[in-house]
């Protein structure tokens, strides 16, 4: 199964919103910058997130990105599902009635090739809706031993992290 670069654009985002203080938003250009990736392209799945409720966009232009769910109430599987969409990656198009020698009528069973990627992506699926967003940065906090990954995160939310004013 291949998946879009815009999971691993999104999850990288939402880590990185992730580490905004509780009134801070991070804009598009900024994480696509940090990130070296078109801010156009990752605009669209930063709007998919919002659309799916994992991220909540502040308009303007002092606006931007921050998560709308707690990370421990985020899976890998929102975030690819709110990127790629529901439907499943492998679509049965019954070419068992095609070709020269096609199957007679309908078939009276489910294609067994069908049953069985299905059944593989429901593994798939089940492994990724156990994983949180919570758990993939504190995996990344206890391999990240001598702190580069965090101190440069800190830097980059130093730089660019634009906070509400208290107006």
């Amino acid at each position: 199964m291949k998946m879009s670069d815009g999971v691993e654009q999104a999850i990288h985002s939402v880590a990185m919103m992730a580490g905004l203080t509780s009134d801070g938003v991070l804009s598009a250009a900024a994480l696509a910058d940090f990130h070296g990736v078109s801010t156009s392209y990752l605009l669209k799945h930063l709007q998919a997130l919002s659309g799916a409720g994992i991220v909540a966009a502040k308009p303007g232009p002092t606006g931007g990105y921050r998560l709308a769910r707690a990370p421990q109430d985020i899976t890998l599987l929102d975030l690819v599902l709110a990127i790629e969409g529901t439907a499943p990656a492998f679509r049965c198009a019954e070419i068992r009635q095609r070709g020269p020698n096609p199957l007679p009528g309908k078939p009276k069973a489910p294609c067994s090739i069908n049953a069985a990627m299905l059944r593989a992506e429901r593994v798939y699926r089940d492994e990724l809706a156990k994983v949180t967003l919570a758990d993939v940065l504190g995996d990344l906090r206890s391999k990240d031993s001598d702190g580069a990954i965090a101190a440069r995160g800190c830097a980059f939310l130093e730089l660019n992290e634009r906070r509400r004013s208290a107006n």
